[in-house]
């Protein structure tokens, strides 16, 4: 047996065990110490000679694990076509909403920056009042006043440009 089978073959049965651990499922595990020996194989070279050859595969098991969770993260979950709901097979078109996504930035430029300010924080960051009355360092009567009549504004500027109206929700 050689140097490397000696030092690699003693520590197999706790990489399985690890991985086990880490994916729960056993085809994947093995297939993950299968990939961690491969790559053991093929750098033992590059591997310091002083080092614990037991860690060294240890290390390399959890990074390709992690690697894989990664990708899957990137892939999304599988699942076989016949157990998916067909409603989650399409998708509703985004025309519209895009259109008034346009609409309603078009009339978030048309007003002054103060009362933008304030509609952004409140109704789209979901801040409070008190918390965007401290942001601006203004009164909080000022905030009131700034988003009432931006709302007007804003509500006035939607209607003139058509039968598409955002609802932006109050957050006190």
């Amino acid at each position: 047996m050689t140097d490397m089978g000696r030092l690699i073959e003693p520590v197999i049965p706790g990489l399985r065990r690890y991985a086990n651990a880490l994916v729960r499922d056993r085809a994947e595990a093995d297939d993950l110490v299968q990939d961690c020996l491969e790559r053991a194989v093929a750098r033992w070279g590059q591997r310091r000679a002083d080092s614990d050859t037991r860690s060294w595969l240890y290390a390399i098991l959890h990074n390709l694990a992690v690697s894989r969770w990664r990708a899957l993260r990137r892939r999304g979950t599988m699942a076989p076509i016949q157990t998916v709901d067909p409603a989650f097979l399409s998708m509703a078109p985004t025309q519209e909403h895009e259109l008034a996504r346009s609409d309603v930035l078009r009339a978030l430029d048309q007003l002054p920056d103060e009362q933008r300010a304030v509609i952004l924080l409140v109704t789209v960051e979901g801040l409070s009042y008190d918390e965007t009355a401290r942001i601006l360092s203004v009164p909080l009567g000022t905030v009131m006043s700034r988003l009432s009549r931006g709302r007007a504004r804003l509500a006035s500027a939607m209607a003139d440009d058509g039968p598409v109206r955002s609802h932006l929700r109050a957050v006190k």
